[in-house]
């Protein structure tokens, strides 16, 4: 068995002296682990960062197998990423987002979304607003997508302000009206074009606060787990990057 593609990596486990597993993202054939012989050598090492694009080739005897891995970086943006807080937190919560997804099950939407973000992440807040969109494709690959174009109630298409936590779907500011205080704002950037970079510090939390309600109540509860850590940190060190350019020069 052998196939070529490009992949994200996503984490490297130690296999012995100076082998390691390899988990990648890849283009085609989904998340899918290997061995790398020599991963701990000068060479490898900053090819086997999480954040960064490779060619891969895989290869094993059947499929089931885990199999060898010959590896060629291709982007490596890891340093970048890790020299941020907000990058090494968001890095690190994509690829937990990642393995809730089956193993060798490809998901080419899910892998490019990856790839977009991870080449947009220099300013905090694009970068939080890629993480949320990717928490809302996942629960959409999962089958639990929210349905954000038209309201829930109306049928109408636009003004659409506010979520049901009920039902997962959009609704518009006069037939949310009524409801309010009970229903979960719907941030500006999930209902106006992406070059719009006007967002407030609480449209990015509303935005995690949607996302994450429904992430914890249809994927993570019902497999006995929480949100990461990595998740909070993120959300963190978002909030500190945009607060620090808030400040005005001394």
């Amino acid at each position: 068995m052998e196939w070529t593609d490009d992949g994200i990596v996503l984490g490297v486990r130690r296999h012995g002296e100076s082998s390691a597993v390899l988990e990648l993202l890849t283009r085609e054939h989904g998340r899918h682990l290997g061995l790398v012989r020599g991963a701990s050598g000068a060479r490898m090492r900053p090819v086997l960062q999480p954040g960064n694009t490779v060619r891969a080739v895989w290869r094993a005897r059947l499929d089931e197998h885990l199999g060898m891995y010959a590896i060629d970086g291709l982007t490596l943006r890891a340093a970048g990423l890790m020299a941020a807080s907000h990058g090494a937190y968001g890095t690190t919560h994509l690829a937990a987002l990642a393995r809730l997804l089956p193993e060798r099950d490809p998901h080419q939407e899910i892998y490019l979304r990856v790839e977009h973000a991870l080449d947009d992440f220099e300013d905090a807040g694009v970068a939080a607003v890629h993480i949320v969109r990717f928490e809302l494709a996942i629960l959409a690959e999962l089958g639990f997508g929210l349905d954000l174009d038209s309201c829930a109630a109306t049928g109408e298409t636009t003004d659409l302000i506010y979520v049901s936590p009920k039902s997962g779907g959009a609704v518009s500011r006069n037939a949310g009206a009524p409801w309010a205080d009970r229903l979960l704002p719907l941030p500006p950037f999930l209902r106006e074009s992406e070059e719009d970079h006007g967002w407030s510090d609480q449209d990015l939390l509303d935005g995690f606060r949607l996302t994450g309600l429904f992430l914890l109540r249809h994927v993570l509860e019902p497999r006995g787990q929480g949100h990461s850590d990595a998740r909070e940190g993120f959300i963190n060190a978002v909030t500190r990057a945009r607060a620090r350019l808030a400040r005005p020069a001394e």
